[in-house]
């Protein structure tokens, strides 16, 4: 899957503007109540670009964050076809070195945050669909494991059933 197509499914999951006090995600200094509530839009946080004018935010220049600050980062074009999306939208939900770390933990690697030889070496030895089992496994037990899970818990369930049900051809 290219980023254009990635982008279009992800930016699916991502709703519009919202202002949630409780998300600390919309807050400029990352924790609730610190810093200034500018809100999320298109998945791009306040807590994440305290600078940017996150109201006014257009998808276009949403599309662009997300190609450099996420696609691009994750490295996402040496991943296997199958798999790129989903580390793509991991980075999007949760932070880029939380997508490679579940791709790392899922192939059985020491998981880093660095796409690096070893990692590429390892996820190309398993079967694609074996991997993204795997993979979606270690996601949903980084979600549990969070004490937001039962604000956002069933939302981010919902965002992981719709990319499971696109496989390995997502």
């Amino acid at each position: 899957m290219n980023f254009d197509k990635a982008f279009d499914t992800t930016i699916g999951h991502e709703g519009g503007f919202t202002l949630n006090k409780n998300d600390a995600g919309n807050w400029t200094g990352g924790k609730v109540g610190v810093g200034q509530l500018k809100g999320t839009k298109y998945g791009i946080a306040a807590n994440s670009y305290p600078n940017l004018d996150i109201k006014n935010l257009t998808l276009d220049q949403a599309k662009a964050i997300y190609k450099r600050d996420y696609w691009d980062k994750a490295k996402c074009d040496l991943l296997p076809e199958g798999l790129k999306f989903h580390v793509f939208d991991v980075s999007v939900n949760s932070g880029v070195s939380r997508g490679i770390k579940t791709l790392q933990q899922a192939a059985g690697v020491k998981d880093d945050g660095i796409i690096g030889p070893n990692t590429l070496a390892a996820i190309k030895a398993i079967d694609e669909k074996e991997l993204l089992l795997r993979f979606y496994s270690f996601r949903i037990s980084f979600y549990t494991s969070l004490s937001s899970f039962s604000n956002f818990g069933k939302g981010w369930m919902n965002r992981v059933a719709n990319n499971l049900k696109l496989g390995t051809s997502g």
